[in-house]
This record gives C-alpha cells, structure tokens and sequence, in this order.
C-alpha cells in the first residue's frame, strides 16, 4: 500500500494537541518504560497575608521521574527575600515525596541565573546571544543522593 505523502500544515485545535502528545508519550514510553505517571502537575501560588499573589511555580513531574519547571516568578518587592527560594524548595520537596530524581529549567541571564546557581542548580547549556546580547541558560539539579 503505498502512503500519498502529500500533507497541509495547520493551526492545532485541542483535539491535533491529543493527538500529537498521545504521539510523542506513545513513542518515547516503546523506547523507554515509564516510572511515574505521565505527568503530575505541581503548581503552586504564594499570598501576602492579604490574599494577593506574590509568586508562584509553574513544574510538574514527568513520566521518567523529573521535576520539570516551568516558570518560576516573584513579584518585584518580594524579590531577594527569600520567597522565591522558598517556593522552589516546596515544589522540590513535594516532587522528591512523588519520586522525582532531578530537576531540570532553563532561564535567562536577566532573570534568574544567581538565584538557581545559590540554590544547588548546575548550568548544563546555554544558547548565546538569545535574545539578543544575553543567553538563554540550562539547568539541573539532583533532588536525590
């Protein structure tokens, strides 16, 4: 049976997105057995005593037991005063106690690399001059001994 193998490119709707994460889980779990559920969010939010979002993780755990961060954000005043720390080390906590082994992010010089390198992260890639004039930074912590 021979497959015609011309094809249009198309914005997703969410039924393409199913499909194309079905694709990708499906092949890569053939290649290599999965340890933990396909993914398990960690989000959490930071408050003033008023209610209002000071910060906040964005992660979650992938299928090979890695916390996987997202975004990680600190409202400007609340910036170097350990809130940021504090979130990070309570997303960490949690994703060791669901099994996660290492945690991976990147970030940009601008943003927050003094503050993964203060907080155990290791620098395993950059992409220079992105955007423009800085770099775009790679990092990955061991969570387990």
């Amino acid at each position: 049976m021979d497959i015609k193998m011309g094809f249009n490119i198309e914005p997703c709707s969410k039924d393409n997105i199913k499909v194309i994460v079905d694709g990708i889980n499906d092949y890569n779990l053939k290649k290599v057995a999965a340890i933990a559920p396909i993914w398990t969010p960690l989000e959490f939010v930071a408050k003033d005593e008023n209610g209002i979002e000071i910060g906040g993780i964005l992660a979650g755990i992938g299928y090979w037991n890695g916390l996987e961060i997202k975004i990680l954000w600190v409202k400007d005043g609340y910036r170097k005063k350990g809130v940021g720390s504090q979130i990070l080390k309570h997303a960490e906590t949690i994703a060791i106690q669901k099994g996660a082994e290492i945690a991976m992010l990147d970030t940009f010089d601008f943003q927050a690399e003094e503050f993964y390198l203060k907080n155990g992260y290791q620098a395993i890639g950059e992409i220079k001059d992105f955007p423009k004039g800085h770099k775009r930074i790679y990092f990955s912590k061991k969570l387990t001994k």
